[in-house]
């Protein structure tokens, strides 16, 4: 499967072609994506990028770093790249099959493809055969890229006596390496695969220093004399030395730390904390009253695999700091590393508590916190890791609890009636008070709302786990003619269900499902499909009119042209790339209400604006709507689906510029978020998704 993907989306580039073209889009990886081919990306066993698709995706990633992050950047920690950040991570998602806890590295590549871009501007275009600085004109096949101020600041900093002397010194350091690298731009991850590859062999992994011998073999095929001692060396050391001998033969034959970076003074200071932290971490829990009201199990044996988890610090007291995934599996290393005794290797997906100290500081990445070890691989005390989704919540009572399925105690039909019989009268409820705001859309008394429970998130949850959707099953949802304009079976798989269940950024399966709902529930019922429609946002998104401009023109024509006669509102969740935004379009009054939850204007997305502009009319106007406003970077997709329903509710086609008087706020709160997860999950187990 990975070598079709590779034959049909892939074309191979050198290095050296890729440094002199200068430019490079992926337009191949962009146009395979519309196609629905998204590219599986390997590992190898120490969390090196390999082949099949590594070359690609380390090409895709410089092209989107030349695209979104200005030359002109001198601090790839700079906290202001945070969104130019998390679009490169969003359009990587989109297009290649990738796990979260990959994020770490695929940022620290993006920043190394950064200051290799600086590299080579600098070094083409600014200086002449002898080094010296050159005024050059901005190159002209980078226009698109650079602007004239940029590239004149670009050149200012080049010049600056600080900067010169650094680069100098840094030169200067790296003009005679002891054992230079002899494979260019071949990592070792890749150079490892080629080698097991050209053996023929059936090891999963090479001896460190075999694999560093090879790195520093020419073409000439012959190692110099000095890299043969090392290896000879290494050959003596694994002889001799004892297997619990910590430090690893290939740094001992060089006679550098194990601890790239760290003088052996700290890393003994780091020992003693490990152990005194160990010692803290074995003692029974300080608030013992809070320890019994956890409605969880902590496992001394955590299962093999992958399983998602819920990370725990014990003090100062017992709490939840972080959720992410425990990788409980034979032969793991922690960057290359071994383990502490007494911890395993997770990855961090969401921080609970951001401030809260690791249990132990990462050296590869500086992170101290969980906030800063979000997207990358931690060390964690076994005996505080909670294995489950769950999020461990305090007792509740016995008439509100929502009980855990066994085999032994009730069927899923039974559950899955049980719910649906509940769920019926507050439907009916819902979309009863739906009918009366329309026909009250006069009103300017905001609507009471009932705090939401998460019952049926929970309940959704609970059936999912008898199925084979967690191991990789899908299910399908019917979307008919009537919602997008075509008739289709939408997918969905358990990474869907988990973007609810977990909070975090949400996908186009999402939103589709979660128009299926507002069709359904609240648009059909009230007669409200004649003045409402929608866009498919799957049609319609930046990365298709980038791609297939005339396709995606085509669509909305269609759509819009089709209901020419009378009077309706279309939705268009619009996704730029990494953010969610709502169009609402008006074509017979030729207005579009603009709705982001970033608060941007639409100038920011150009080709979106063109793309409704040319629709035909010459005087659209575009209404900016001073909609609630996102307080994080996940809620964008939220925020949206809630434009669409509080329109919705109203029925009406006119959306203020300061938005609905009965809906007006600054932000919505979390459980006006969690209701919108509630609503999705209560229609998806009454379409019976988990059957």
């Amino acid at each position: 499967m990975a070598d079709d993907q590779h034959e049909e989306v892939s074309k191979k580039v050198s290095a050296e072609e890729e440094i002199r073209r200068g430019i490079t889009v992926m337009r191949m990886v962009v146009q395979g994506r519309s196609r629905g081919i998204i590219l599986d990306v390997y590992w190898s066993n120490q969390g090196q990028l390999i082949e099949p698709n590594g070359h690609t995706l380390t090409s895709f990633i410089g092209a989107l770093v030349r695209n979104e992050i200005p030359i002109t950047c001198d601090d790839w920690r700079n906290k202001e790249l945070n969104e130019s950040k998390e679009k490169i991570w969003s359009e990587i998602k989109r297009c290649f099959n990738i796990e979260e806890e990959r994020r770490g590295f695929c940022m620290k590549l993006a920043g190394k493809l950064l200051r290799g871009f600086q590299t080579f501007l600098s070094s083409k275009f600014l200086k002449d055969a002898d080094g010296n600085f050159v005024d050059a004109e901005l190159p002209k096949k980078y226009e698109s890229l650079i602007s004239a101020e940029e590239w004149e600041a670009f050149k200012s900093k080049r010049q600056d006596p600080v900067f010169q002397r650094i680069s100098a010194t840094n030169r200067e350091r790296a003009s005679s390496p002891a054992y230079p690298y002899r494979k260019g731009r071949v990592g070792y991850g890749r150079l490892e695969q080629s080698m097991l590859q050209k053996e023929e062999s059936s090891e999963t992994s090479l001896p460190a220093h075999v694999l560093w011998k090879e790195a520093h073999v020419g073409k000439s095929g012959v190692p110099q004399e000095e890299v043969l001692h090392v290896y000879q060396k290494c050959e003596e050391l694994s002889q001799s030395l004892s297997p619990d001998d910590t430090k690893g033969i290939l740094s001992r034959a060089l006679d550098v730390p194990e601890y790239s970076g760290r003088v052996r003074a700290m890393q003994a200071e780091l020992d003693a904390l490990r152990r005194e932290r160990e010692a803290s971490a074995s003692t029974v829990y300080r608030d013992a009253s809070d320890k019994d009201s956890i409605n969880c199990t902590f496992q001394p044996n955590i299962p093999e695999g992958i399983p998602h988890c819920q990370l725990y610090l014990s003090s100062p007291y017992y709490r939840m700091v972080g959720k992410g995934k425990v990788h409980n599996v034979s032969g793991v290393l922690l960057h290359t590393r071994e383990l502490p005794a007494g911890c395993l290797k997770v990855s961090v997906d969401i921080a609970v508590e951001p401030n809260a100290a690791l249990p132990y500081p990462s050296d590869d990445s500086d992170a101290t916190t969980v906030h800063e070890a979000v997207g990358s691989f931690v060390a964690w005390p076994t005996n505080l890791i909670c294995v489950g989704y769950e999020t461990p919540t305090k007792s509740k009572s016995k008439d509100n609890a929502i009980p855990r399925h066994t085999e032994s105690t009730v069927s899923r039909k039974e559950l899955q009636e049980n719910e649906v019989s509940n769920a019926s009268a507050q439907q009916k409820k819902e979309v009863s008070n739906a009918s009366a705001r329309v026909k009250s859309s006069g009103a300017k008394k905001t609507v009471a709302r009932k705090k939401p429970t998460t019952k049926y998130r929970s309940c959704l949850r609970t059936f999912l786990e008898m199925t084979d959707i967690p191991t990789g099953g899908v299910r399908t949802v019917h979307m008919e003619v009537g919602i997008f304009g075509f008739d289709y079976d939408q997918m969905i798989g358990n990474e869907d269900f988990m973007q609810v269940f977990s909070h975090e950024e949400i996908g186009v399966t999402v939103v589709n499902t979660c128009i299926r709902f507002l069709y359904d529930k609240l648009m059909r019922p009230n007669g409200l499909d004649v003045s409402f429609g929608f866009l498919a946002p799957a049609t319609v998104n930046l990365g298709l009119i980038l791609s297939r401009p005339d396709t995606v023109t085509e669509y909305v024509l269609r759509i819009l042209m089709d209901n020419k006669d009378a009077e309706k509102l279309f939705f268009i969740p619009f996704n730029t790339g990494g953010h969610w935004l709502l169009l609402a379009i008006n074509p017979i009054r030729e207005i579009v209400y603009y709705l982001d939850s970033l608060g941007n204007d639409w100038t920011t997305y150009p080709d979106m604006k063109v793309l409704i502009d040319t629709r035909g009319a010459n005087s659209i106007t575009w209404i900016k709507v001073a909609c609630p406003q996102q307080r994080n970077q996940i809620d964008c997709g939220y925020f949206m689906l809630r434009f669409m329903r509080d329109t919705l509710a109203l029925g009406r086609l006119k959306i203020p510029t300061d938005y609905f008087d009965e809906f007006k706020c600054a932000f919505y709160t979390k459980d006006q978020v969690d209701e919108i997860k509630e609503e999705w999950c209560q229609f998806m187990i009454k379409l019976n998704v988990c059957s």
